[in-house]
């Protein structure tokens, strides 16, 4: 079965971004018994190594987010749902926006940078890839609290007149 190079590096920055949510290649190589070199070829954009299944479901239940599993699933042209929706539910809308664009903007940042001499480098998109999964995290939130929000028929947006007390 061939793997398109789009899918490898898909599971790659998700293999990276599991390793970032589980404290680092160091806490990884401590809390698993795993070699730094073994957790470094992992976390390497470049290095074709993927994770074996047992890594992955250690790693997926210490931080708690199923990255590669979800990566996996979107190659399939499938989703994870999230069995604990409510967990956003006192989550401000608002505070999930100004994140969502804080991400917006920073992506737009990355992009303007990385196209900039009308070539965008390995190192580059590797550095946009990052802040586009930090972007998705804040879209899932703002959706979680959006889906909250509707579930119990509105909420107040949580706006008020500086002064008014």
């Amino acid at each position: 079965m061939s793997v398109s190079e789009a899918w490898m590096f898909r599971v790659k920055a998700a293999q990276r971004d599991l390793i970032e949510a589980c404290g680092g290649i160091r806490r990884v190589e401590r809390r698993f018994n795993y070699g730094k070199s073994t957790v470094g070829r992992w976390n390497d954009a470049s290095d074709p190594t993927l994770m074996p299944l047992g890594a992955i479901v250690a790693l997926e239940t210490d931080c708690g987010i199923p990255y590669v599993t979800g990566a996996l699933a979107e190659a399939s042209g499938r989703r994870l749902t999230d069995p604990d929706e409510d967990r956003v539910a006192d989550v401000c809308v608002m505070t999930t926006h100004a994140e969502l664009l804080r991400h917006t903007a920073e992506l737009a940042n990355g992009m303007a940078i990385a196209i900039s001499d009308s070539r965008v480098t390995p190192t580059e998109a590797q550095t946009i890839d990052r802040i586009a999964a930090s972007m998705q995290n804040a879209m899932n939130d703002m959706r979680a609290a959006l889906a909250a929000i509707k579930a119990k028929g509105g909420s107040p947006a949580g706006l008020r007149v500086v002064g008014d007390e």
